[in-house]
């Protein structure tokens, strides 16, 4: 094994305006995240059958991957400045996970029916990434990088073989790899959305891209943009000729529009494609959005500097929306609110469902309302060093 290499034996810490651009883009993703969020209780299906649904929930896409990685370059400036890294991502990890299956399937639901299903959503992926990252931090930074980039560009073309090669994990490759409505697991109630794999390489590549953000803003900017005009380029050839890096190939014959064909790439498990198309452009906005100010530049950043606190008041606070949206719109609360959202859960029930217009007004209502919460955290964080506050 290679000599540990902390992060703190990197280039010189990165200047504020360079943590900002960051805590922008994650501030955009944690806004972005709320918008499908809003259409799990909207009755709207996920993607199609018309542009405007379609492209509701595509842009949504950008969350997950942005929201894994930019979790990876956390964790990276946290080892420089602690040194406590490896126990840190354990015991965050772990907490993460057991509050996915607790607090926020609560959350999602509003109702007890732990024995209904489990849902392993992307806070537990995150956790879970940060148990198997926090043994990967002992290795040199590039070596971690190489990790998590052959990860995420060959589990397509190594996962499928080797699930079918070794059938006595099957349980196992569920959580590990497959994933995505293939609970229940083992018999319990656990249904798995965001699978491990590829999500840990996700998260050791935004580790690992942290030495980047060191880097003096000249250099940093023409990494930045050369890795994200790259990674889109590479997704063009790789998608446009179906050469490799999705197993569902687009068409332009389809009853789906060519367009959106070409833009439906696989999310469960994230395929090499759906990962370039995501995080190619996400990366090659950090130079653009070095200088960036306003108004609404402020706002996106303090959602971003509160990411997790953010996650856990969102979801509670869309679901009681929906309850009064039903309550408004159809004289009382829809019993279909307190089934078991998002997977495994009835369709909506008839008369129930929202248009686009009203989950836009929902979702804007409730950005509005997480504001201020947000901003008290966020002051709140920048004041007192309680042990506690690193963990929401």
């Amino acid at each position: 094994m290679s000599a540990p290499s902390s992060p703190a034996a990197a280039a010189p810490v990165a200047s504020q305006s360079r943590i900002a651009s960051i805590d922008l883009i994650r501030g955009a993703v944690m806004v972005l995240m709320a918008i499908d969020h809003v259409r799990v209780y909207s009755g709207l299906p996920a993607g199609g059958p018309t542009a405007g649904i379609f492209f509701t929930r595509w842009v949504t896409h950008f969350v997950a991957p942005g929201f894994i990685f930019l979790a990876g370059t956390s964790a990276f400036f946290y080892g420089r400045r602690h040194t406590d890294l490896s126990r840190f991502l354990f015991v965050r990890g772990v907490w993460l996970v057991l509050l996915e299956l607790t607090v926020i399937r609560v959350a999602w639901t509003f109702n007890l029916d732990f024995a209904h299903y489990l849902l392993a959503g992307v806070i537990w992926v995150i956790g879970w990434c940060m148990i198997l990252l926090a043994a990967l931090v002992r290795l040199r930074v590039r070596t971690i990088a190489i990790i998590g980039l052959a990860i995420i560009a060959l589990h397509n073309a190594l996962m499928p073989p080797l699930t079918s090669a070794v059938p006595a994990l099957g349980e196992l490759w569920k959580v590990l790899y497959i994933g995505f409505f293939n609970g229940p697991v083992g018999g319990s109630p656990l249904i798995v959305l965001y699978s491990i794999i590829p999500w840990i390489g996700v998260m050791a590549a935004g580790y690992a891209f942290g030495t980047v953000l060191t880097m003096e803003p000249g250099r940093r900017n023409r990494i930045c943009m050369r890795i994200g005009v790259g990674a889109i380029a590479l997704f063009l050839v790789l998608r446009g000729g179906n050469l490799y890096g999705d197993p569902r190939p687009w068409s332009a014959t389809t009853p789906m529009p060519a367009l959106l064909s070409f833009l439906n790439t696989t999310k469960y498990p994230a395929s090499l494609s759906f990962l370039l198309m995501t995080l190619g452009p996400t990366i090659a906005l950090i130079p653009l959005l070095d200088r960036a100010r306003g108004r609404i530049v402020h706002w996106l950043t303090v959602f971003g500097r509160v990411p997790f606190f953010y996650y856990v008041l969102h979801i509670p606070l869309i679901h009681a929306l929906a309850l009064l949206v039903s309550k408004i719109r159809l004289g009382d609360v829809s019993p279909w609110l307190f089934t078991n959202h998002p997977m495994g859960n009835p369709p909506a029930p008839d008369g129930y469902t929202w248009s686009l217009g009203l989950l836009y007004l929902v979702w804007a209502v409730a950005i509005l309302l997480l504001y201020v919460p947000c901003r008290w955290y966020a002051d709140l964080k920048a004041r007192r060093q309680d042990w506690w506050l690193k963990y929401l």
